[in-house]
């Protein structure tokens, strides 16, 4: 198996990762990175044929695991194959809004841009969709025999967020994309599958590395506390986030926080997206994929995600900051979370400049944008449009609600997978490494056997493993428990990679088959004698079981497998039952016969002395 990595490999960014095995090609993810623009946040996308490709899988609609696929859909050679593009119901109903904001936000109306509306539709149309833990069956391949199936887990990073167990072949490749165990308001923690047997390959993203994040409770209690402390001393507070995935978990937490706080209800928390505005219906109808604490609310009737009901404190706004009153104190949550650009940066740059505003940074920052950089607090920042220098006087704060796996949880994690190979991904190099070295020590440690490989952008990591196939014993066979070393024996019933053993009296109530016999007959016109074929026989196979059918027929029974009968005086009829031992008995059985009457054996066998006496007269 080849693993390679056209994206994420050492760094945040334009996840795309390419596995090949048994002539099979799989994509998870086309991504961009956000610290780039244009084609240089494009994935390695030259390093593979995409008519290839056999199927693409999204596991989630954030850009940068989603945004390059219709590039690669509408502007490679993708199209020339007949690869298929999977992604989660609710991941495809985001992405349609998603992207459509990507293309007028991004690089619209520039030489840099990627792709037009139009392109991102008639991809959009060609995308199938699934539930999660549905087991796709791909379609077959032109160039290879093997079968590929997948089925999809909820990985908790954002709505309809999943991990793919890809199965090639017989090789199971578990895909985590990002993800996340801990519990929190509306999503469903990421949990080990129940499989009969743990993947070969666990290809893991590693965005913490060995950090480890503050008990839920504490960061929630930490966070609005220090939305309250800047609103005490008259300040604006600015949350940069994206706008779907940890926008939705903060909006529940300050709406419940102000439920509970009456002294804070007349100062209002703006939410200023319209993407996120128009994906609230997406989140309000798939509740039902939610946590248990929203599909109770929902069951009370309650829906948390509609912020425009009279008891909630969550104020919308979807045209930019036009209608927002910040001249008292307020929250305000504004995309995008990097700050590179938006309605979060415009703010940023007003309020920059007042020591009682503050700025709280609730997500993962890459390399590169402005959000990774203010967090070393400096004196100065370049405003967007013209580089000119704005003083930086506001609070600069640090409080991670990023759905990504700490060490903890991803440690505990690839414990319970125990793969025998394990691709780290999705992380800069120094926590990448740092990963790498912590989970060798405790492989060691444990004496696991598990290869740990960490491998850069177009790097191939090449595998060697041999696949097991396991057989579920059922009906009659199943009714005895074997001891080791016994055989046991029935029919092997192989549907797609699940292998069945039965009784052939259990076949038909169990899979709805039915087993046939073929009964094989060959004649052949017999000129020599039947004692003369016996004798060729015997000469060929040993001692032959000799006597008559159910018609009387002569019959020798050759390896208890094959029957040659005198049918008449000069006709010899050879049966058999099909199958591919038999066949081959069957073809030796022939071959001996037709043999007979030109063999030298033949003329020696039929010669016999006799006296020879002439009289010859004197």
């Amino acid at each position: 198996m080849e693993v390679q990595l056209l994206g994420a490999g050492q760094e945040v960014g334009r996840s795309c990762c390419v596995i090949k095995y048994k002539g099979r090609i799989i994509v998870c993810d086309a991504g961009v990175h956000p610290a780039f623009s244009g084609m240089a946040a494009l994935p390695f996308l030259d390093e593979l044929d995409w008519s290839t490709v056999d199927a693409i899988l999204i596991t989630h609609f954030h850009l940068d695991h989603a945004a390059s696929l219709t590039y690669v859909m509408e502007k490679t050679n993708f199209k020339e194959g007949k690869g298929v593009v999977y992604m989660s119901h609710p991941t495809k109903a985001v992405y349609r809004y998603l992207m459509s904001d990507f293309v007028r936000v991004s690089t619209a109306g520039s030489d840099d841009n990627l792709f037009t509306e139009a392109e991102m539709i008639a991809s959009f149309n060609e995308i199938q969709s699934f539930d999660f833990e549905q087991e796709i069956l791909l379609p077959p391949s032109d160039t290879s025999s093997a079968s590929v199936r997948f089925t999809s887990f909820a990985a908790g990073h954002v709505l309809g967020a999943c991990m793919f167990l890809l199965e090639i072949a017989g090789a199971r490749v578990l895909y985590t994309g990002d993800y996340s165990t801990e519990e929190d308001r509306h999503l469903v923690p990421a949990k080990v599958p129940n499989w009969e047997r743990p993947p070969d390959v666990m290809i893991c993203e590693s965005t913490y590395g060995v950090q480890s994040h503050e008990p839920r409770l504490e960061k929630e209690a930490q966070f609005t506390g220090l939305v309250q402390s800047i609103l005490k001393r008259g300040g604006r507070v600015l949350l940069p986030v994206f706008a779907l995935g940890r926008a939705q978990e903060l909006l529940l937490i300050l709406d419940e926080y102000w439920a509970e706080h009456p002294e804070l209800q007349h100062i209002p928390i703006y939410y200023i997206s319209s993407l996120a505005i128009k994906c609230m219906d997406v989140y309000r109808q798939y509740i039902h994929t939610m946590s248990p604490n929203v599909r109770a609310k929902f069951a009370r009737g309650i829906n948390p995600f509609d912020f425009k009901r009279q008891d909630s404190f969550i104020r919308p706004l979807d045209r930019g900051i036009s209608k927002l009153n910040d001249r008292n104190p307020c929250v305000v949550m504004a995309s995008p979370g990097f700050l590179t650009s938006g309605v979060s940066r415009e703010l940023l740059e007003k309020w920059a400049p007042d020591p009682r505003n503050g700025l709280v940074i609730t997500g993962y920052s890459v390399e590169g944008v402005m959000a990774r950089t203010i967090m070393n607090e400096p004196t100065e920042i370049h405003a967007l449009n013209g580089g000119a220098k704005i003083q930086r006087r506001l609070s600069v704060d640090y409080i991670s609600f990023s759905a990504h796996v700490d060490y903890t949880q991803n440690s505990k994690f690839i414990d319970e997978v125990m793969p025998s190979h394990l691709i780290l991904v999705h992380g800069e190099v120094n926590n990448m490494s740092r990963l790498r070295a912590a989970l060798r020590t405790r492989f060691a440690e444990r004496k696991n056997d598990v290869q740990i490989y960490s491998p850069r952008n177009v790097e191939t990591v090449k595998l060697k493993f041999r696949g097991e196939r396991m057989a579920k014993a059922l009906g009659s066979l199943a009714n005895t428990v074997p001891t080791p070393s016994t055989t046991v024996s029935g029919l092997l019933v192989s549907k797609d990679f699940s292998y069945t053993l039965l009784s052939p009296a259990d076949l038909r109530e169990f899979t709805g088959l039915s087993s046939s016999v073929i009964l094989q007959r060959q004649r052949l016109a017999l000129s020599v004698s039947w004692d003369l074929v016996r004798w060729h026989l015997e000469g060929m196979y040993g001692k032959i079981a000799q006597g008559k059918d159910a018609e009387g027929h002569l019959t020798l029974r050759i390896m208890e497998t094959v029957d040659v009968k005198l049918v008449d005086k000069h006709e010899l009829a050879i049966e058999w039952v099909g199958g591919v031992t038999n066949d081959m008995i069957a073809d030796s059985v022939l071959a001996v016969v037709l043999g007979i009457e030109g063999s030298p054996a033949s003329v020696k066998k039929t010669t016999e002395d006799h006296p020879h006496n002439h009289h010859h007269p004197h």
